[in-house]
């Protein structure tokens, strides 16, 4: 129970929505320190797990773990 009983996709999903939020707080520090490549940089960095986080659902949907 717990915890301990989480699937393994559900801490993938987590993992991604964690570094999403990473992702776009660093964006509003770049904003703040007026840098153009942690900006693109992080707005890469949303694209990209948001994308994984997208895929990795449609397959495990289509698998029918989902």
């Amino acid at each position: 129970m717990g915890v301990l009983n989480v699937k393994k996709e559900n801490v993938m999903f987590l993992l991604l929505a964690i570094i999403t939020v990473v992702c776009i707080m660093a964006i509003g520090v770049a904003i703040a320190e007026r840098s153009l490549l942690i900006a693109f940089l992080a707005f890469a960095g949303v694209f990209i797990a948001c994308g994984i986080g997208f895929t990795l659902r449609k397959k495990l949907r289509e698998s029918g773990e989902l």
